[in-house]
């Protein structure tokens, strides 16, 4: 396993894992994490009892669920973060490989739950959703070609990244899932213009997302009611965005108090993809404004890591990882007051979902290994000694 260091400090030999680890990862990113997580618990509080009572369940049935899941969450994030860069690359490979042959079978072993996408798998005592899995692995396999076609006489990095991605896609709009396939383009393109990408192919690319999403609107009646209603100039107050767009209107700065919050018996998805008009509802703007706080400071975190890093794959997966994580959020909270036509995304450790919360534990975990502190150099010396 690759030797950690604190700043220019080298690991001491035969250090114990554990304390290599903490002087390492990124704290900043964990304590944000974990107070993601706690606001998700305080709003699953407020938003279970309904959905339990219109199913007939003991009024913290999906608490309890949630529960369960936030705590495999944070544990495959720490499990993961303490891993080398190398060993999440590999587990990355195998996982792409998985996702993307179960993604493939979908339309045959896939179920839709009667919302009339084929999306999920079950498993009979629980189902997963395989595309959020995939998000994750295809990031960090794809940055691992982008850099591998950096190398003198490497293979053709870009145009392999190019192609498991634009198959990815391919297998997402079939079930349809356009959300995640926006969400995975996103990804790449960042990806792609930090290798070093010129403007006029990023222009192209983009071009060939706006005429597949003309393409979309024009075969998909799915997807056209939803881009249709987004761009209406009447809102519907009894849809699932007018319900929401009043509740954030009603909450204010300060909020409407603990559990006197009504969008939460309103909305079938208010503890999914409308958690946060819940969180706007009951407990105010001043809410809503720390957790998009703590997004930023996962993010920026990241991000500062990763412009010193010299290692073109760390650098690569981890911008994928980061630009996936934040675009996730953005589109969630973007959707529930009007910015952005309706996806179907959760709100990344705070929505109710096993495969989303279970995802981004693996997801935030390669992050936190991937910016971990190692002793290489940073990228800026690197540059100062080839100016020599």
């Amino acid at each position: 396993m690759t030797e950690m260091v604190h700043g220019s400090i080298p690991a001491q030999q035969g250090e114990p894992v554990l304390s290599r680890w903490w002087r390492t990862v990124d704290r900043w990113t964990i304590s944000s994490v974990l107070l993601l997580v706690a606001i998700g618990l305080l709003l699953a509080l407020a938003s279970s009892p309904p959905l339990a009572t219109r199913n007939h369940l003991p009024p913290f049935h999906y608490f309890e669920r949630h529960l369960i899941f936030v705590a495999m969450s944070v544990g495959i994030m720490l499990f993961v973060s303490m891993r080398s860069p190398e060993t999440v690359r590999r587990w990355a490979v195998l996982g792409f490989i998985i996702g993307f042959a179960t993604l493939l079978a979908l339309p045959v072993i896939g179920t839709d739950f009667g919302k009339g996408a084929t999306r999920w798998l079950s498993l009979g005592f629980t189902s997963i959703q395989p595309s959020e899995f995939v998000k994750p692995c295809l990031a960090v396999t794809a940055g691992w070609l982008l850099a591998a076609g950096q190398d003198l006489n490497g293979p053709p990095g870009r145009l392999m990244s190019l192609g498991v991605t634009v198959a990815t896609v391919g297998l997402l709009v079939i079930q349809p899932d356009f959300g995640q396939s926006a969400l995975v383009l996103f990804g790449w393109g960042a990806m792609y213009f930090v290798s070093g990408a010129s403007i006029v192919i990023i222009t192209g690319l983009a071009a060939t997302v706006v005429g597949g999403g003309f393409i979309a609107y024009n075969v998909s009646e799915h997807f056209a009611r939803r881009i249709d209603a987004f761009l209406s100039a009447e809102l519907d107050a009894r849809s699932q965005l007018g319900y929401a767009t009043s509740a954030i209107q009603e909450g204010g700065l300060w909020g409407m108090g603990v559990g006197e919050g009504q969008v939460k018996w309103q909305l079938p998805d208010a503890h999914t993809d409308f958690v946060i008009a819940v969180a706007a509802e009951e407990y105010g703007f001043l809410l809503v404004a720390l957790i998009i706080a703590l997004y930023a400071v996962i993010c920026l975190r990241a991000l500062m890591r990763l412009t010193r890093e010299r290692d073109p794959f760390v650098r690569l997966a981890g911008t994928g990882l980061v630009a996936m994580l934040s675009a996730q959020a953005m589109i969630n909270m973007g959707v529930a007051v009007r910015l952005l036509p309706a996806k179907g995304m959760t709100l990344p450790f705070i929505s109710q979902g096993g495969s989303s919360l279970l995802a981004m534990g693996l997801m935030t975990g390669m992050l936190l290994a991937l910016t971990r502190s190692r002793p290489q150099g940073e990228i800026s010396e690197l540059l100062q000694n080839r100016g020599r």
